[in-house]
């Protein structure tokens, strides 16, 4: 987690990062998973504790126990297939430019450039905020990591490298920005999630391994 801080302030840390070359399991066992427990734990407690603002009725609604953990679950899996797919689509899309990079680089650098995104989900904890807020200061902030980290890792061809920048940035853009959308609807009263579909199924999940 202090990594991902350091990363906005001082960009030689993707240097070392290409260095050390970790594979992807290291990276998600290491970084990743543990970062996203800990904001979806932080977030749970609050929406727990604190409740989160309807603006359909007007109040704050105090979630259960039960509905935080289905909602904090769902984001955990949303996110996670964010950052794979995305990193699928970057590697695909620098082999158009007849690059050569490996999965393992395209995922350390979307993990690591969405980190202030996954941090600022911590702002969500009060009760009035709109999760909107937090991502689009968040996504603006990795975009520009992103772009200290791109070249670095993945060591594009630099006449392909802008044009693998902007459409890798506006990929990272849209599936995150979709994911928030569709958790702030949910937080906001707009959706009723638990009695969804996803919702069912994943309540169905945690019961079979009596969460």
């Amino acid at each position: 987690m202090i990594k991902a801080l350091f990363l906005f302030f001082d960009p030689t840390v993707w240097d070392r990062m290409a260095q050390a070359r970790r594979g992807l399991g290291f990276i998600f066992a290491s970084y990743l998973l543990p970062l996203l427990l800990v904001v979806s734990a932080v977030e749970g407690g609050g929406l727990v504790l604190w409740g989160k603002w309807q603006p359909g009725v007007g109040v704050i609604k105090r979630f259960t126990a039960g509905e935080a953990v289905l909602f904090e679950v769902t984001q955990l899996l949303l996110t996670l297939a964010v950052v794979f797919v995305c990193a699928h689509l970057i590697k695909i899309l620098g082999e158009t430019f007849h690059d050569r990079h490996t999965y393992s680089q395209a995922f350390t650098v979307v993990a690591y450039a969405l980190s202030p995104v996954f941090l600022l989900r911590l702002l969500d904890v009060f009760p009035m905020m709109n999760p909107l807020a937090p991502w689009a200061i968040g996504i603006v902030l990795s975009i520009w990591i992103f772009y200290q980290g791109l070249p670095r890792v993945m060591k594009p061809d630099p006449s392909h490298a802008f044009e693998l920048y902007v459409v890798s940035s506006m990929i990272l853009f849209s599936t995150t920005g979709l994911v928030c959308m569709l958790t702030a609807l949910c937080l906001r009263g707009k959706v009723d999630f638990a009695h969804s579909y996803l919702g069912a199924r994943i309540l169905d999940l945690l019961a079979r391994l009596h969460f």
